[in-house]
């Protein structure tokens, strides 16, 4: 079992280390010119110490036991009625993508909330696609809900504030019309009652509260204007001493998310190392041009469908260069962010989603899967980008 998990882990490993190694490569052979890398890291590192920052809140706060306290309370408050709790599970997955990231709904929130309807005696399928397509869609409001945004803000230079301002009318859509196709879907399972198990009681409250006040303090932080990575920092710094005194037994290296920083950074240096020699000219006929509805139509498509057939994080890349203004920008965000529901790799957080599934022994069927998230693609982001262009044109 030890060398089935050490070659696992491996396997794991083998396309980040891929990524990162090929990036270097294209650094060393000169494929991306030294200038070019240098103007890529400062641009970059904040957000990788970010990503850094955040990874380890989020798994600190898990292990303090605040996802599975928050959860009970939910289930409580459901007040036995499948429809209120699961009306509470899309609160959730939405606050917790829109401030703490899409990777943490799929990593963190998927389990508990699938657990709880497990043990509620309600199907886990629509709890499990409501936290992951949910994961996609509402990671469009705040700069922090998706790696593509960090990117975009540093483009533009807009604070959190001035970020929502621009995309809130196509992230309302974005959350709108899944929500509305999940209950379509799934009305029948959605009706009925439920018996809430007893709330366990937390095994450390000190540290649950501490936790808990932790992410108090942070989220306001993260929207305030401040890099984002310094709050992040800060609390992550807090947050390991406090365990270091606490609970120093549960501090494990896996903590650390080596597999995204280095297929992160990997990818950073292949798309800088593309556009060097050329790809920026190449797309340019591909993406379009204006700011019309027809060309953010297009933009926002050929990003769907890029991140679909490659991964969102490089089609953002790709085309960021012929995203010239913040409505094109904003439209390649709907494309890449609400747009990866077809592919089990469009995302990085679908391929967590579905590791998290397969621990639970939740099968899913990666063609119905693939199925009803185009449909709902097809219908969302035509919606999202007519509803950026109207805001678009009254400012």
């Amino acid at each position: 079992m030890k060398q089935f998990a050490w070659a696992r882990a491996g396997r794991s490993y083998l396309l980040p280390g891929a990524a990162l190694a090929a990036g270097l490569a294209a650094l060393a052979t000169g494929i991306l010119p030294l200038p070019a890398f240098a103007g890529l890291a400062g641009r970059t590192v904040p957000i990788l110490a970010f990503v850094l920052a955040m990874s380890l809140v989020t798994e600190l706060v898990d292990e303090a036991g605040l996802f599975r306290a928050v959860t009970g309370r939910l289930a409580a408050l459901g007040r036995g009625r499948v429809f209120t709790l699961w009306l509470l599970v899309i609160a959730l997955a939405t606050v917790s993508t829109v401030f703490l990231s899409l990777d943490t709904t799929a990593v963190l929130v998927t389990p508990v909330v699938v657990l709880l309807a497990m043990h509620a005696g309600i199907p886990p399928l629509p709890f499990a696609l409501t936290s992951i397509w949910l994961a996609n869609t509402a990671s469009l409001l705040l700069p922090v809900s998706n790696l593509t945004n960090l990117l975009a803000q540093e483009r533009l230079g807009l604070s959190p504030v001035q970020f929502a301002g621009l995309v809130w009318a196509p992230a309302l859509v974005g959350l709108l019309v899944p929500i509305s196709l999940l209950w379509l879907a799934f009305r029948r399972d959605l009706r009925g009652l439920y018996r809430p198990r007893p709330v366990r009681p937390a095994s450390d409250r000190h540290l649950l509260l501490l936790a808990a006040g932790t992410l108090v303090v942070l989220l306001p932080a993260l929207v305030s204007g401040l890099p984002v990575q310094y709050p992040a920092l800060a609390a992550a710094v807090f947050l390991l001493a406090v365990f270091l005194r606490r609970r120093p037994q549960a501090l494990r290296w896996s903590m650390v998310p080596w597999r995204p920083l280095m297929l992160t950074a990997g990818l950073f240096m292949l798309m800088e190392a593309l556009h060097a020699n050329g790809l920026t000219q190449l797309l340019d006929g591909v993406a379009g041009s204006g700011e019309g509805l027809p060309a953010l139509l297009q933009l926002a498509g050929v990003g769907a469908g890029a991140a679909n057939a490659v991964n969102n994080l490089p089609a953002y890349l790709a085309l960021e260069p012929v995203a010239d203004s913040p409505a094109r920008l904003a439209a390649l965000l709907i494309g890449v962010n609400l747009g990866p529901l077809v592919s089990p790799w469009a995302s990085l957080a679908t391929l967590l989603w579905h590791e998290r599934l397969r621990v639970l022994n939740v099968p899913v069927q990666w063609g119905g899967f693939a199925l009803a998230g185009l449909v709902a693609v097809l219908l969302t982001l035509p919606l999202a980008v007519l509803a950026l262009w109207a805001v678009s044109g009254m400012q």
